[in-house]
Parts: structure tokens; C-alpha cells; sequence
């Protein structure tokens, strides 16, 4: 099978499906009184959840904020949508009117025949295919978009303060407490300095100036030249789903071949269940001993991974 992604096809069937469904025609509306292309998506916005701040709205349709407040201003204009009294005057959130929940009714009665007709066409497995196909590709953009707003770098030292308290957190969060990473003056103090040699690298994800996570590759004490050990990977909740850990994860073992290692070995315990599927994944096997001498106490879960 080939692993070529099919760029091409999907957008030519994009572009198939944005003319058939009249998208292209987002002047016609406002030249017949009606909405716009982007004024029927946020009357639709409105309509599944409400109220909604500009921000909010804007983030939700990949819009900037001037943007968007444009365009609410021309629906509050036409009294479809009205500010609802909040007490941060600085943010108030957007509902749709009486006369706008009819337009978005409206709307969706219009929306739903054109795709009924459709899907009419197809039978039974063919409609689930394309819900489901549809359903896949709205996640992927939607987690492509996500992943513009993050930095996948090696770490700084002025990193060290935001990494100690990342990872001492996650760790409170599942229960570990190894003194090799809670104590202070340890490790996880000085995580620049850890992996400064010419065998080790540590890569931080962030956001901004915000460290969110990371993860690292150094040699495994107590054990052969030739195996790695994997090291500190830890994700704040905000990062995890978006498929970070895997990429971070990646390029570590691509790093880790490119320095030589044969093998790759981790440890890890029975709570960090999401962890350990990111890892077997990744084609990591479980081991029933312990390789080297990590110096963790809290972890009860071995893997090995050939590179």
C-alpha cells in the first residue's frame, strides 16, 4: 500500500464539494437581502449554542476578531443577533433574536434538503461512509489548525523553572513520586544542564513563551552503549489528543538512531494508561524486567523498542 498521502484528490474533492453546494456564491445572498456565506455560519453558530462571545465565535469559525466583529455588527444591524447583559462589559455575549432563530430555521430547512437529495443517492453504507469520512477529516483540520499555535524545540536553560513545575505536576496528577524527580535539586531542577551531552536531547513544547510538555532521549545507566533510554515525557491536559506526544515521540527516536542507539527502553506505571498506548503505538513491546538502573521507584512498567 502507498504511504503517499493523497493531497491532491482530497482537495479536488473539496473543491467539488464547496462548488456544489453553492459556496462560492457568498455575494449572492447579501445582493438579494439575504446572508452572506459568513453570516449564515454564525447565525448556524448561534443557533447550535448560545450565547456566544466575538472571541469565541472567532475562534470557532477561524475568523480574526475585527473580522468577525464586522460581521455581527451588520447582523445586529439587521436585528438578527442583540448583545445579552453581561458583567464584563469588555466581552458580551452574542444570542441570536426572535427574528434570527427564524432565519437560522430557515436556513437549515434549505441546508437539509440539499443534503437529503444527495445522500438519497447513496445506500445505507455509503451514507455512513461519508459521515464517518467527514467526521475524520473536520477532527484532522480542526487538530491541524491547533497545532500552528505550538513549538516542538530543543530545551533552554531559562526553560528549567516551567519544566520542574510541569512535570512535577503531571506527576502529582497520576501519583508518582519518585525522589529522583520530586526532591529538589534534582534532575527535573536543571533539565538544561541533564541533557547538554552529545548523546541526549531534550525537546520542550510550548506554547508562546508557556512550556506545556516534553520529552527526552539520554543514555540508559547500567546498561549497554547501544540502548537509549526514554526520559521525563510528561504533557500538561491542555496538549494532550492533539497528537504532540506522537510527534515529539518521533522525533526523538529518529534523534536517537541518528546518535547511534540500537534500542530505546522506557519506564513507565500502571495510571499512565494513555502514555502507554502512545508507546505501544509507536511499536514498543512490554519487557517483564527492568533493563539498566533509571533510579524510578514508581514505575512497575517496562518497554523496549528496537530502532
Amino acid at each position: 500500500m502507498s504511504t503517499e498521502l493523497p493531497v491532491r484528490q482530497v482537495r479536488d474533492a473539496s473543491r467539488r464539494m464547496v462548488r456544489q453546494l453553492g459556496l462560492l456564491a457568498d455575494g449572492a445572498g447579501a445582493a438579494a437581502g439575504g446572508p452572506t456565506l459568513s453570516e449564515c455560519h454564525v447565525l448556524t453558530e448561534l443557533g447550535r449554542e448560545a450565547p456566544l462571545t466575538i472571541t469565541e465565535l472567532a475562534d470557532r469559525l477561524a475568523l480574526d476578531k475585527s473580522t468577525m466583529s464586522r460581521t455581527v455588527g451588520r447582523l445586529r444591524r439587521r436585528g438578527l443577533v442583540g448583545a445579552v447583559k453581561a458583567p464584563d462589559k469588555r466581552a458580551k455575549p452574542i444570542r441570536l433574536t426572535p427574528k434570527g432563530r427564524r432565519a437560522v430555521a430557515q436556513l437549515d430547512r434549505a441546508a437539509d434538503r440539499q443534503v437529503a437529495a444527495a445522500l438519497e443517492r447513496l445506500d445505507p453504507a455509503g451514507r455512513g461512509a461519508v459521515v464517518e469520512g467527514l467526521e475524520l477529516y473536520a477532527k484532522a483540520l480542526a487538530r491541524s489548525r491547533a497545532l500552528r499555535d505550538y513549538t516542538i524545540r530543543p530545551v533552554r536553560q531559562s526553560d528549567d523553572p516551567a519544566l520542574a513545575r510541569m512535570i512535577r505536576r503531571v506527576m502529582a496528577e497520576y501519583g508518582v513520586a519518585d525522589s529522583v524527580c520530586v526532591g529538589e535539586g534534582s534532575e527535573v531542577d536543571a533539565m538544561y544542564d541533564a541533557y547538554r551531552g552529545d548523546r541526549s536531547q531534550y525537546l520542550v513544547v510550548a506554547r508562546g513563551r508557556r512550556v506545556l510538555g516534553g520529552g527526552g532521549i539520554g543514555p540508559l545507566a547500567g546498561a549497554a552503549a547501544s540502548v537509549c533510554e526514554l526520559r521525563k515525557m510528561y504533557f500538561l491536559p491542555e496538549l494532550r489528543g492533539l497528537g504532540l506526544g506522537r510527534t515529539v515521540l518521533e522525533r526523538l527516536l529518529e534523534r536517537a538512531r541518528a546518535l547511534g542507539y540500537r534500542q530505546c527502553y522506557l519506564e513507565t506505571s500502571d495510571p499512565m494508561a494513555e502514555a502507554r498506548r502512545l508507546y505501544e503505538r509507536a511499536g514498543f513491546r512490554e519487557v517483564d524486567r527492568q533493563v539498566g538502573n533509571t533510579g524510578y521507584t514508581s514505575c512497575n512498567r517496562w518497554y523496549l523498542k528496537e530502532l
